[in-house]
């Protein structure tokens, strides 16, 4: 498979032809008898201070991807190489627990849901400065001074921090797992649908403040969505993964005004606008998605592709680079001519 990660020229994070499968077992003796193939090859690279943003339907393995990068998971095979500030370029997929510890120092998560990542029982300080005490990087009247700049740092009062979760709202609460993301400076941050439990308004105050803190601290995103609209606002750079793969990366104005991988064009198609009597000719994709214990031979995308040809049920498309800093998956990608976002 093509090398992605080539694609950026000074990257913070480079993802080499990551896979991870999940066991299917059976019967008594838990005999495997399958795989789930949740990530299977995927490459990318995140540019120092820029944001990648991961997108596309639930289940195509993205969150997974997201888990396996900070060794939440383990994967399979594959290359996870982290330029660390301190200790170099580091192979995270094969990092012993000592080097984990480091280099988590410098890579952080924030999670889905806001609620659930916290825990009810710790106050806001607890929660904040846990990162700080456990690295010992503060302790006593230091944590506390931290903890009140990152708040400040986030939008929320210095004066919350003895609350517990359950008396915030879901945008504050977010922000609080923000500030604890932050608490150890790390250089990346990745964020898994960091906005879709939060009403809009919410989103795009959240949205800001991420933009806002990059800004100023010189942070690094991968950014996981499935909203179309949020990964526009956000990225510099799109990948499009389906079913365990990616099918389309480059930057985003390219992405979303000359698509050139069908399935991106009907995620295009599908995106809602913010014009209530406008018309939009969408793009209905026939079929369910591909299971990845069992997907389909050749081209995944194939059962559901209005442009799909012979080649494309026997012959799986490599991840080539069809246009100058532009990567798609199809085998026909030089005589499609796809909807823009705009165009559709």
């Amino acid at each position: 498979m093509t090398n992605v990660a080539d694609a950026s020229a000074s990257p913070i994070l480079e993802v080499r032809n990551l896979k991870k499968y999940f066991p299917i077992t059976r019967g008594l003796l838990r005999r495997e008898v399958g795989q789930v193939r949740a990530v299977d090859g995927v490459s990318f690279a995140v540019p120092t201070g820029k944001t990648l943003g991961l997108v596309g339907e639930s289940g195509c393995g993205k969150t997974t991807t997201g888990h396996c990068i900070m060794r939440g998971l383990t994967p399979t095979s594959g290359e996870i190489i982290f330029h660390d500030p301190v200790l170099g370029p580091v192979d995270v997929a094969t990092a012993d627990k000592k080097l984990l510890f480091q280099v988590r120092r410098n890579m952080q998560m924030i999670f889905q849901d806001p609620y659930s990542s916290l825990n009810p029982r710790m106050t806001v300080l607890d929660i904040i400065g846990e990162p700080l005490v456990v690295n010992r990087i503060a302790r006593g009247q230091e944590v506390e001074d931290r903890v009140a700049e990152l708040m400040r740092l986030v939008g929320l009062s210095p004066s919350y921090l003895r609350r517990f979760p359950h008396a915030f709202s879901g945008g504050q609460r977010q922000r609080i797992v923000i500030a604890r993301a932050l608490a150890l400076n790390p250089k990346l941050i990745i964020a898994d649908e960091p906005v879709s439990a939060l009403d809009v308004s919410i989103q795009a105050q959240t949205l800001n403040l991420l933009q806002d803190l990059q800004e100023q601290l010189q942070l690094s995103y991968l950014f996981i969505a499935h909203d179309l609209s949020v990964v526009e606002h956000i990225s510099d750079v799109v990948a499009v993964m389906y079913v365990g793969r990616v099918v389309e990366m480059a930057e985003t104005d390219a992405v979303y005004q000359t698509p050139k991988h069908p399935y991106t064009e009907a995620l295009l198609s599908s995106a809602p606008i913010p014009e209530p009597e406008a018309n939009r000719d969408r793009i209905i994709l026939s079929g369910e998605v591909p299971s990845p214990a069992d997907p389909p031979s050749g081209c995944f995308f194939h059962p559901r592709c209005r442009y799909a040809k012979p080649p494309c049920v026997n012959d799986t498309p490599a991840l080539r680079e069809v246009a100058p800093g532009h990567w798609a998956a199809c085998h026909f990608v030089e005589e499609l001519s796809l909807r823009s976002v705009q165009a559709t």
